[in-house]
């Protein structure tokens, strides 16, 4: 499956990342903006500061902030409509992570994020992955491990409006990470992204990138699909995701069901006809 472009190709392999303009439809955006809305009022995994190690969630009645233009991130939000879970395999974008990825992955994680403006926040930069897979890197030609489709939601423009800023080239040549004070939105050689609403942004896990402040007077709102290599745990869920069975085949298979119960060798030796669900090929 080849969907890259040749200027996408060399973005991504020299960069990191690279944009794709119109990803969602206007009325897409409209909608997934007001879901969003509507998510932070129900339960769900949200950070819990203080009562849960870094980087895990925690199941709770409602976002901290009930304010539309006021601080949240949800996980795993397949349970909130349908719509999520087509947004798993969208096009154009689901297209080009195979190309980069091959057809052996696996969707891992959903998440909402709402940054809002004004609030003091400084902005940071990390990998994704944890510590473990920050000193994990792989060639410019290889397979990435796990790539990520960042969906905008509002407009960004200018710098420190909130924007999406990475590191171009981190990817493959690692950042001093271990100084201090650590590399920001604000380091030399951090750029700050601009994007229309609908467009959405690939990247690898690999990359050093993260939220700028937002100085722009309205709230920035994203959602963030994950995908993995087969072989790797799902970030969101445990085997196969719960609500897997109002997926279609495709859908179903990278939320990894596998048409069979697990038996040793699943996830590494994959069903023989994953290339074709994968492609679209079959059902």
């Amino acid at each position: 499956m080849q969907k890259l472009t040749a200027e996408q190709r060399q973005e991504w392999q020299t960069a990191g990342y690279f944009k794709v303009a119109g990803a969602l439809s206007p009325a897409q955006v409209a909608h997934f903006a007001k879901k969003v809305d509507e998510v932070r009022t129900r339960p769900g995994y949200e950070p819990n500061s203080g009562m849960v190690p870094r980087g895990h969630y925690q199941w709770q009645d409602h976002a901290t902030d009930l304010d539309p233009e006021g601080f949240m991130d949800r996980r795993d939000l397949l349970s909130y409509g349908q719509e999520f879970i087509d947004l798993i395999d969208h096009q154009p974008v689901f297209d080009l992570i195979v190309d980069l990825m091959g057809p052996y992955l696996a969707f891992s994680m959903s998440q909402a994020i709402v940054r809002p403006a004004n609030d003091g926040f400084p902005g940071y930069t990390h990998t994704d992955g944890g510590e473990g897979q920050r000193e994990v890197r792989v060639m410019e030609s290889s397979r990435p491990i796990a790539v990520k489709a960042l969906y905008l939601l509002t407009d960004v423009e200018g710098r420190d409006n909130g924007n999406f800023t990475v590191y171009p080239g981190s990817h493959v040549h690692q950042i001093p990470f271990w100084k201090d004070p650590p590399n920001d939105p604000h380091t030399p050689g951090c750029v700050h992204l601009d994007g229309k609403a609908g467009d959405a942004f690939i990247f690898g896990h690999s990359i050093w990138h993260g939220p700028a402040p937002n100085n722009s007077g309205r709230a920035r709102k994203t959602l963030l699909y994950n995908y993995s290599q087969l072989f790797m745990r799902a970030y969101d869920y445990d085997g196969i995701h719960p609500l897997a069975q109002r997926g279609t085949p495709r859908q179903r298979r990278l939320m990894g069901d596998l048409g069979y119960e697990w038996r040793p060798g699943s996830y590494f030796y994959v069903p023989e006809d994953q290339v074709e669900v994968i492609t679209g090929k079959s059902g």
